[in-house]
């Protein structure tokens, strides 16, 4: 366990991206039979999307966030009111006290998630978060890991909000498209004419590295040049500033 746990470590250091850190966690969690896992952080400012890492089936990620389901997930209210992790499963469906969670419940069941191990995130930096290990029925193996190894799943979610808050939580909006701490420091430098090679040699990342955040940022930005994701940039900063 020593093992995995310092490979988990070295994984979520590294990690520049939601996709690094999805990965990190994945490899864990299959190392200890977990089938999927969502992190879901809540965020501040009103109305908008929480931040959300997970390999739960994209249909219904989508689905939880388009429905605002955040708001009344039982599961969620509960990691509110406590910090202590938690299991929870058919009880939570028959506790249900409106139309709307039993939906939610049934809804998710659909797609696998019917029953959890959630730890509860207050670290006094904002709103909760939560990283929850799910699974699609009552197996042996995910309750012994469970049994085995709360405490240090408890840790390892600290770790991983405490990461991806430091590395994660500065993005950019620009026109309501958020790009990541990394996707702008590349832009920031391509405005100034740097190459894809001394933007590396600059940030101590590779040059290919380089190229994979100016290509998401073009992406994000619905752009085919790094001159139109510059212009984007350079737009917002001035709107910043005015």
């Amino acid at each position: 366990m020593h093992r995995v746990f310092q490979q988990f470590i070295d994984a979520i250091v590294s990690a520049e991206d939601a996709e690094g850190f999805s990965n990190a966690l994945a490899e864990i969690a299959s190392a200890l039979d977990l089938s999927c896992f969502a992190y879901l952080a809540l965020q501040s400012e009103e109305g908008r999307k929480p931040r959300l890492i997970s390999t739960y089936p994209t249909r219904w990620t989508t689905h939880y966030l388009d429905k605002k389901y955040q708001v009344i997930d039982p599961v969620i209210r509960e990691a509110l009111q406590s910090p202590a992790p938690f299991r929870w499963g058919l009880d939570f469906r028959s506790q249900a006290s409106s139309k709307e969670q039993r939906r939610l419940f049934d809804e998710a069941a659909q797609c696998g998630i019917r029953f959890g191990f959630t730890v509860p995130i207050h670290d006094g930096h904002g709103p909760i978060s939560a990283l929850t290990f799910a699974t699609d029925e009552s197996r042996p193996q995910f309750d012994k890991c469970i049994d085995s190894y709360t405490h240090v799943l408890q840790l390892m979610a600290m770790y991983f909000h405490a990461h991806v808050r430091r590395k994660l939580g500065n993005e950019r909006g620009l026109d309501g498209i958020r790009l990541s701490r990394r996707e702008v420091e590349c832009l920031e430098w391509a405005a100034q004419g740097k190459s894809s090679w001394e933007i590396g040699c600059i940030l101590g990342i590779s040059r290919n590295t380089v190229a994979y955040y100016l290509e998401n940022a073009k992406e994000k930005l619905g752009v085919r040049t790094i001159a139109q994701a510059v212009t984007h940039l350079a737009a917002a900063n001035r709107k910043k500033q005015n």
